[in-house]
C-alpha cells in the first residue's frame, strides 16, 4: 500500500494511490481516507487524479534520527572508518520539505551536496527500548528521503547540526510505501537541469548497510523513544556530491518510487 499526505482544492487528507507508478502519474488516482492512516484505513468514498493534487511530505514526525557512515564505500570516500556503532545525529522536523519543494541553498554554505537514503516511517504505537522483533513491529513503512548536506560547514563545525539542519534540508515522499522488504532494494540519485539529460551520481543496495533497518530502529529506540511518523534515516551509498543552483535532484528507491526537488539559491 501507498499511503500519500496531499494537498486539494478543500484542504489536506491522507490517502491511499492506487495504480501502477511505472504507467506514469496520469494513470495514478489517490483515493482519501478518514482520519490518520496509522489506524484502522477507511475510504471516504472521494478520489483525485494524482495530477490534480500536489503531494506534500508524506507524514509530518516529531524528529529525523539519521545514521552516518552506514554505508562503508560513503564512509571510506571521506576517509573515516566505519563506526563500531550506529553514529546517530538529529534533523529538525523544520527540516522536512515534500516532493517538488525547493532545496533552498544558505547563503552560510558554499558546498551542498545530496545524501540519497531510505527512510523509516515509525508506525503506532512507536519504540521505546525495543528488541530487534519489536522494532520491526514498530515500523509503519518506508519513503525516500534526502539528507542534504552543507558538507564545508559539517567539515569546519566538527558537530553536524548546523550542516544538516537547515530548512527544506530534508525532502521526503513522494509517498510511504508499506509491506515492503527492504533488505536489497536499489538507491539511485540524479542530479541534472534537463529531465532528459540527469547524471547518475549514486548507485546503491540496502543489502551493503553496515547495520540493517531493525538494528537500527532498536538501536535508536534505546537512546531515545520513537513516536509514531518519526522517521530514521538509514545512511548513504557513495557518491555525494555537490548541488548548485538550478539541479534538479532525483531520489529513487526500488519498490517506492521518485522524489524530485529543484535546487534553488536562498540569496
Amino acid at each position: 500500500m501507498r499511503i500519500a499526505r496531499f494537498a486539494h482544492a478543500k484542504g489536506m487528507s491522507f490517502g491511499v494511490v492506487e495504480g501502477e507508478p511505472e504507467a506514469g502519474p496520469q494513470g495514478l488516482t489517490v483515493a482519501e481516507i478518514t482520519g490518520h492512516p496509522f489506524g484502522q484505513i477507511t475510504f471516504s468514498g472521494v478520489r483525485w487524479a494524482l495530477s490534480d493534487v500536489r503531494l506534500l511530505s508524506p507524514i509530518l514526525p516529531s524528529k529525523v534520527v539519521c545514521v552516518g557512515r552506514n554505508y562503508a564505500e560513503h564512509a571510506a570516500e571521506h576517509g573515516n572508518e566505519v563506526p563500531k556503532e550506529p553514529l546517530l545525529f538529529l534533523k529538525p522536523s523544520t527540516s522536512v520539505i515534500g516532493p517538488r519543494d525547493a532545496i533552498r541553498l544558505p547563503e552560510f554554505s558554499k558546498q551542498v551536496e545530496h545524501e540519497a537514503e531510505l527512510a523509516v516511517v515509525i508506525g503506532a504505537p512507536g519504540a521505546r527500548r525495543a528488541d530487534r522483533a519489536a522494532a520491526e513491529r514498530a515500523i509503519f513503512g518506508f519513503t525516500c528521503a534526502n539528507d542534504v548536506t552543507a558538507r564545508d560547514l559539517q567539515r569546519y563545525d566538527s558537530q553536524w547540526t548546523r550542516a544538516k539542519g537547515f530548512d527544506s534540508f530534508c525532502p521526503i515522499g513522494p509517498w510511504i510505501t508499506t509491506g515492503l522488504d527492504v533488505t536489497d532494494l536499489e538507491i539511485r540519485c540524479e542530479v541534472g537541469r534537463d529531465p532528459e539529460e540527469m547524471e547518475v551520481r549514486q548507485l546503491g543496495r540496502t543489502r551493503d548497510m553496515v547495520f540493517d533497518v531493525p538494528a537500527l530502529v532498536s538501536y535508536v529506540s534505546h537512546v531515545m523513544t520513537l513516536l509514531p511518523g518519526d522517521i530514521v534515516l538509514t545512511g548513504t551509498p557513495a557518491g555525494v556530491s555537490p548541488i548548485t543552483d538550478g539541479d534538479t535532484v532525483a531520489v529513487r528507491i526500488e519498490g517506492i518510487g521518485e522524489l524530485a526537488n529543484p535546487v534553488v539559491s536562498a540569496n
